[in-house]
């Protein structure tokens, strides 16, 4: 199957977009290009100094959420507000590319609240919390 990683990217977006843009977030497609593991796109949905970042190849790959110059993984941001990995919806296992993106706007709805609408105080605190308790633990389901 050729998946052209710009259209994915774009029309993932649109699946994101009205929960963000309600939240005061606007689209920025940042590029895309060719890598040593083939075409990519790169976009981001911004709002003062956060910004929402993700990658697609051949599938939704790296979503990270920054404050500034503080980040945190989506993985980790999940682990962090659950409690333990493994129990938000994103990343899944789809045939559909799509999928990934209904997926974390899932979470995003259900679980992101301190990104898209909380102070940067307490988005920081999260923050630190999952650098703290879930960067260095194991990928390995429990």
């Amino acid at each position: 199957m050729h998946v052209n990683p710009k259209q994915i990217l774009l029309e993932g977006s649109e699946l994101l977009k009205p929960l963000l843009s309600q939240c005061g977030f606007v689209f920025v497609q940042l590029g895309e290009g060719t890598g040593s593991g083939g075409p990519f796109a790169l976009a981001e949905f911004r709002k003062s100094d956060r910004r929402l970042q993700f990658h697609f190849r051949f599938s939704l790959g790296v979503v990270t959420y920054y404050l500034g110059s503080e980040s945190i993984s989506h993985e980790a941001y999940m682990c962090s507000v659950l409690g333990k990995p493994n129990l938000c919806r994103y990343p899944s296992f789809s045939d559909d590319p799509l999928d990934a993106f209904r997926d974390l706007h899932d979470d995003l709805q259900d679980y992101c609240n301190e990104f898209l609408e909380g102070t940067d105080e307490i988005f920081l605190r999260r923050i630190e919390d999952a650098r703290l308790h879930w960067a260095s633990r194991s990928k390995l389901p429990a």
